[in-house]
């Protein structure tokens, strides 16, 4: 049996077992969003947000203990001048999103703890001895409560990160549908589509849309040409220089890709494959092609070898094998394979605009780049634009999903 003296040192509130958490996680976001208050070189939110950092470590530092009053009003004094800090700030602070989300790491946090700390159970806990019975219902309380309020914590966790990234993703928006030109302003002040009218109407687009399709198009069929073959081979057989090879894939992969810059061109230019799409598709293929064999001779990998074998004994020749065992249950990683060279390819700009010097043969990052130049910045042209080069990328990881999982579903080995 449990003693009343070990229930006693067992129970303590959830809350304040929360608080101890959450104040230590409060102050390092908060001592991190100060680098955004020195960057706006404002020295009177600099100062706040400091004092309201120290605020944050002393609260922590004075959460109360049991049947201890006095360090729970030390505690609710500190939350009630970091709530009025946060609140201050929040009010002489514009209004914009990004605003709104850095102050939420301050004011929920101080409202949470003014708010649970002048609650019944803490008040209980710290101002008097609680009965045997009250200790029990206080432990049932923690079991019940706690999951609720890590299911609250956790979504609370969960919206601050995609915050971070959907309010630059609603800046861009707000750019391309905005009057005019400018960076700043109040979200949601104009409204126009002229930036899209401009960039759809325009011949230049067009132009670098469909030279980034052909290029992403062919560095995905012809990667995955030669990934499956060799990533299969990798897989299954054993041959001299196998390990050597699959280790030279790894180490051109530690490089950075600028290195090989002057060497590219050259070969391109004694090649006559400057301002050309195939330039370009089999510069992107031997930069994704060591990955794409990686990935694919790990899901060859997982595939029994039992499968092929039953299907020789069957009758089917090696390449029947491959192609009707092999092949189908590979559709997944297939597809992983197929998106990220098509990724790599759409979403390039070194090489791009190192072996094209013509406007007729730019991708799109190159021609979005040309957009932002050193005498005029075209920033509403630029956001429209940078949304309609993301809308097909968007439409393709949506399409491969479905693709996936219905991969995923039919690929599996059954008895």
């Amino acid at each position: 049996m449990t003693s009343s003296h070990e229930m006693r040192a067992w129970y303590v509130p959830v809350e304040i077992v929360l608080l101890r958490r959450w104040i230590v996680a409060a102050f390092l976001v908060n001592v991190l969003l100060l680098t955004v208050d020195y960057l706006r070189a404002d020295s009177q939110l600099l100062m706040l947000g400091l004092f309201s950092c120290v605020l944050f470590a002393s609260l922590r530092a004075s959460l109360p203990e049991v049947n201890n009053q006095l360090r729970r009003n030390v505690s609710l004094v500190l939350s009630a001048a970091l709530l009025g800090i946060a609140v201050y700030r929040f009010m002489v602070s514009e209004p914009t999103i990004f605003n709104i989300w850095i102050h939420c790491w301050a004011l929920i946090p101080s409202g949470l703890s003014l708010l649970w700390l002048s609650g019944v159970p803490v008040t209980v806990w710290t101002s008097r001895k609680l009965s045997d019975s009250a200790i029990e219902y206080g432990l049932m309380r923690n079991v019940s409560v706690s999951k609720r309020y890590h299911s609250i914590s956790t979504h609370i966790t969960l919206l601050h990160f995609v915050a971070i990234t959907v309010i630059p993703l609603i800046w861009i928006i707000d750019i391309a549908f905005s009057e005019g030109n400018a960076l700043g302003g109040q979200i949601g002040d104009s409204f126009t589509t002229d930036h899209f009218t401009k960039i759809l109407n325009g011949d230049s687009f067009w132009t670098w849309f469909v030279n980034s399709l052909i290029v992403s198009i062919g560095t995905a069929l012809l990667g995955l040409f030669i990934a499956i073959p060799a990533g299969y081979a990798f897989s299954r057989y054993k041959f001299t220089g196998r390990n050597a090879s699959m280790f030279s894939f790894l180490l051109v992969q530690m490089f950075p890709g600028i290195i090989i810059l002057v060497p590219y061109f050259l070969v391109m230019k004694t090649l006559g494959l400057l301002n050309s799409h195939l330039g370009l598709i089999l510069a992107y293929c031997v930069t994704a092609l060591p990955l794409c064999v990686w990935m694919l001779k790990g899901f060859f990998d997982t595939i029994p070898r039992e499968l092929e074998e039953a299907a020789e004994l069957d009758g089917c020749n090696q390449f029947q094998v491959f192609t009707k065992v092999v092949l189908p249950l590979s559709t997944p990683a297939i597809a992983v394979t197929a998106l990220f060279s098509f990724l790599a390819a759409w979403n390039e700009f070194l090489l791009a605009l190192t072996f094209n010097t013509s406007n007729d043969m730019y991708t799109l990052p190159v021609g979005l780049a040309s957009l932002i130049s050193s005498t005029g910045q075209a920033w509403g042209d630029f956001a429209a634009a940078s949304l309609l080069v993301s809308l097909p990328v968007a439409l393709l990881f949506l399409f491969f999903q479905k693709f996936l999982i219905d991969g995923l579903s039919a690929g599996g080995v059954k008895g």
